[in-house]
């Protein structure tokens, strides 16, 4: 009799585990202030931090940007209208994910038209390679960019690039071209990133905005910043170089010493504040992520130079008070608050209007760059009244090289 109650207290006690540990968990409720719709992704995820300062849990959840099934408690049911899978800023996606006039596809002049930029983008197009690697072999009459990683049209377009066609290797003869698109087309924002750790990165906004290198598995998810490091760049860029004698890429052979060799490869000539600030000190929002228009080749968007920030024998650095508290420039230090910027603070400016906001124009006149990733404080001085013997006629950079360079 013993071993029988003995046995059935064994087996309720086997059976009340099974029940409990088969029971779905206790749903946790979210209802985010962005479209009060309440949804229970926190019952699972309740261990991840906002994704960023800019888009916190409370105001837009998850599902906004996720999709998902909001009310669902099995993990298959409500992962299985995701979009992207974990990553919903592909640009196969993006419009959803991102979008809304009050967020990522808005109106230019509010600046909320950051996707149309990107996917117009040479980054997202790829159009330049495309088009100079069909040019130098004869397939197009021109340079001029007619395909793109995928189709893409601009309505609007300051460049006489309307649209691209899909560049399709089905539709290529040329041998040569046929292994451009089998060995060439890795590093576009749509496209998967090639194998080894050094050129880990996710597609789409995410390819800059969550930065994975030097970072531990667990800290590669559910991260957004504007303070994108070099290394980040680097997992497409300076990895190595693409011959057209062979349409292959070559990986870098030699061994970074150094941040100076970690940053370029030593195939030129750079000055000393080139690989001391990072990428994005220098370059602007449109350089990277596009301006809207459709662009033939790297060289068309990329402008700024050594004399944006120091200006010439003859001229001083471009430069604005702000006095707007609604001044793009505040919004952008306050997404990456490196410095306090305030109305009243004197930046400079670029020569198409752009703020270079992490660089102040102190009281003595003197010059101040914040490093946005570093955070470094960097004085600096402009060419004019200096003893620079550099000619009126010769401003552009490659000139500032041949005295300012430092030995690779």
């Amino acid at each position: 009799m013993k071993r029988t109650l003995a046995a059935l207290f064994l087996l309720l006690a086997v059976l009340t585990a099974v029940w409990a540990n088969g029971r779905p968990p206790a749903p946790i409720p979210l209802t985010p202030t962005l479209t009060g719709e309440t949804e229970y992704c926190l019952t699972c995820h309740n261990d991840l931090p906002d994704i960023s300062a800019a888009h916190p849990t409370a105001v837009f959840g998850c599902v906004r940007c996720h999709g998902g099934e909001r009310l669902a408690l099995d993990a298959d049911l409500a992962h299985s209208s995701m979009r992207g899978g974990a990553n919903p800023s592909d640009l196969a996606v993006v419009e959803p994910s991102c979008g809304g006039s009050d967020c990522h596809s808005g109106a230019v002049s509010a600046d909320r038209d950051h996707i149309q930029r990107v996917q117009t983008s040479i980054q997202a197009t790829y159009a330049g390679a495309i088009a100079a690697v069909r040019y130098a072999f004869g397939v197009q009459p021109d340079p001029a960019a007619q395909l793109g990683a995928f189709a893409v049209q601009d309505t609007e377009t300051n460049t006489g690039v309307p649209y691209l066609d899909p560049f399709n290797p089905a539709q290529e003869t040329h041998p040569s071209i046929l292994k451009f698109s089998q060995n060439c087309l890795n590093c576009h924002l749509s496209a998967d990133p090639l194998p080894g750790g050094e050129y880990d990165r996710f597609t789409g906004c995410a390819a800059c905005h969550t930065p994975t290198q030097n970072r531990a598995p667990d800290q590669l998810t559910h991260t957004l910043t504007t303070a994108i490091p070099y290394t980040q760049c680097n997992t497409c860029h300076n990895r190595g170089n693409y011959s057209l004698r062979d349409m292959a890429f070559h990986p870098r052979t030699d061994e970074a010493n150094g941040r100076l060799q970690d940053y370029y490869q030593p195939i030129g000539q750079f000055t000393q504040c080139e690989w001391t600030l990072d990428c994005i000190d220098c370059h602007t929002r449109s350089e990277a992520m596009g301006d809207g228009d459709i662009h033939s080749s790297q060289a068309d968007i990329q402008y700024v130079q050594c004399r944006t920030c120091h200006g010439t024998i003859n001229e001083p650095p471009l430069t604005k008070t702000i006095t707007d508290p609604n001044d793009i420039a505040l919004r952008l230090a306050a997404l990456n608050p490196v410095i306090d910027l305030q109305v009243g603070d004197t930046i400079l400016v670029t020569e198409q209007g752009e703020p270079m906001w992490n660089i102040r124009q102190l009281d003595d006149g003197s010059l101040q760059l914040t490093g946005k990733v570093t955070e470094l404080t960097l004085p600096f001085s402009r060419v004019m009244d200096t003893a620079c013997e550099q000619n009126p006629d010769e401003q552009e950079s490659h000139f500032c090289h041949e005295c300012h360079a430092v030995e690779h």
